[in-house]
């Protein structure tokens, strides 16, 4: 009886620890999410949710007197601002205005009464000689900015702009006239983006003076080869798209290139030549946006890139594929779009633009800097564009890859074709039969006439006895071999699931000018 009672009261026992022991730790796992809930609240607080649970009485005192002394002198910074923003925006409006809108300027700008707070500060760098902080402030502004705008309808518009950018007419409808709502916003956004991104520097003489050298001037150019695009996102319900490539580093209608239209096509071959001015090379970047042309209809995006130009070694051709996305800004669509090849050669301009010029006479030059080269120490533009760089190109062809199987052994019997988009004459190696890994070892030479505008086209076929199967192909731009002489290189194979080419290239050049007789 009493070993039943001692069995009774241990099982009692067991179960009770066991329970306790559960409620425990479902009592801490609940303390453990809430805990994760507070902090995952704190982390989503925005610097406004800080602020409001921070308030300005609790603000450094020199912030409350900083803030206090801008109170006071807002009307005269007001003014000055002002009349500083109108002569400063009004010529770049002229820039950009839209064929329908035969000008626009202010008229009525004031930034209003409510001046700007200090609402946080940094501390970014110190030393002997001072110290660097980085300001934080808020405006809750009433500014009042009226646009006369003049169409070439002979219309006149007075547009009320507000600072988060709604356009409002002066006593009517924007919509009321088709066309014009996107063209005054479509102006207005350029403006806007063009002056606040661009690295712009304003001088404001306190004394009279000659300040021209404070500023900023281009500093270089930047070749762009516009070479092809590949696998782009169709935007037809029938047939392919038609796409054509808009070009810029600032989005000025003059100087934005548009490339050809290729109609029906997904891997288009453009093979376009541009030159950009570059003003900094540190911050401004190059935008590529491919479009399909719809016709009368606006044209359709496919996709666009970004290439930062500080990326770019002077001197120095950079073969690049992007990767097409929707949005630069916000990347939230990760869906394919294709990419586009581009070619690119950064040059600054000579030392007396305060930049050192990579081709100066102390580094040895290829033959293509010798061509382009003037006594200035620096590149002659309208020279440049005159001279056609004609050679003998030797392609020596030497062996492939991983290549993809294409037969029912899981081999291969490829071989190699290759042309000059621009030339007739087509070179085969011989046929390496049984293997995905061929070697040829074969070189030829091909007599180029403008190596500068014209392409390699490199295919890799599959042999077969009643005909051949097409593998994949590069395509290459000679800009390289000429700048370099002599190189050997590794090319992924376009089209195909997999494959590599193994290229040696080498230039013999005959550099010869146009007849500008001939071409007029």
């Amino acid at each position: 009886m009493a070993f039943l009672f001692g069995a009774l009261l241990g099982l009692v026992l067991g179960v009770a620890v066991v329970m306790a022991f559960a409620r425990l730790e479902n009592s801490r796992a609940e303390q453990r999410r809430e805990l994760a809930a507070t902090v995952s609240s704190f982390s989503k607080l925005t610097v406004q949710d800080l602020k409001t649970l921070i308030p300005p009485e609790f603000y450094p005192s020199w912030l409350k007197w900083l803030n206090q002394e801008l109170i006071k002198i807002w009307p005269f910074v007001n003014e000055a601002a002002s009349e500083l923003i109108k002569t400063s925006v009004e010529p770049v409006f002229e820039q950009y205005k839209s064929f329908i809108l035969a000008s626009i300027h202010f008229s009525k700008l004031t930034l209003g009464t409510v001046a700007p707070q200090f609402t946080g500060v940094q501390l970014l760098d110190s030393d002997s000689a001072g110290i660097i902080m980085e300001l934080e402030m808020q405006w809750d502004g009433n500014p009042n900015i009226v646009l006369d705008i003049q169409t070439t309808l002979g219309i006149s518009l007075p547009v009320q702009s507000k600072v988060d950018f709604t356009l409002k007419v002066v006593g009517g409808e924007m919509t009321a006239i088709p066309g014009i709502s996107d063209a005054i916003e479509g102006t207005i956004r350029d403006t806007i983006e063009d002056t606040l991104t661009w690295p712009n520097r304003i001088i404001v003489p306190i004394v009279p003076g000659d300040y021209s050298d404070l500023e900023l001037k281009p500093v270089g150019l930047l070749e762009v080869k516009l070479v092809e695009a590949r696998d782009l996102k169709n935007k037809d319900l029938v047939g392919k798209s038609d796409p054509f490539a808009v070009l810029y580093i600032r989005p000025l209608s003059a100087k934005t290139k548009k490339s050809k239209t290729i109609n029906n096509d997904l891997n288009p071959i453009w093979n376009e030549h541009y030159e950009f001015v570059v003003e900094d090379s540190s911050t401004q970047h190059l935008t590529v946006k491919i479009y399909d042309d719809e016709g009368l209809q606006p044209s359709e995006i496919i996709g666009c890139a970004r290439v930062e130009l500080a990326g770019l070694q002077p001197g120095k051709v950079k073969d690049a594929w992007l990767e097409l996305v929707k949005d630069l800004e916000i990347q939230r669509d990760k869906k394919p779009r294709g990419q586009v090849h581009l070619e690119l050669l950064y040059y600054p301009f000579g030392k007396q633009e305060g930049v050192s010029n990579p081709f100066a006479s102390q580094i040895q030059l290829t033959s293509l800097e010798k061509v382009l080269k003037t006594e200035s120490n620096g590149f002659d533009v309208n020279q440049r564009k005159n001279v056609i760089m004609r050679g003998v190109l030797s392609v020596t062809v030497i062996s492939a890859e991983d290549l993809p199987a294409m037969d029912v052994m899981g081999k291969a019997d490829p071989f190699v074709v290759l042309y000059l988009k621009k030339g007739e004459t087509k070179k085969k190696t011989r046929v390496v039969t049984e293997t995905l890994n061929p070697i040829w070892n074969q070189t030829f030479d091909f007599v180029v006439e403008d190596a500068l505008h014209d392409l390699l086209m490199v295919e890799v076929w599959d042999h077969d006895t009643f005909g051949k199967d097409y593998i994949g192909r590069c395509i290459l731009t000679l800009t390289r071999v000429i700048l370099e002489g002599e190189f050997q290189d590794t090319y992924v194979l376009q089209g195909a699931k997999s494959g590599k080419l193994n290229l040696h290239f080498k230039w013999t050049p005959q550099p010869i000018y146009r007849d500008h007789e001939r071409d007029q």
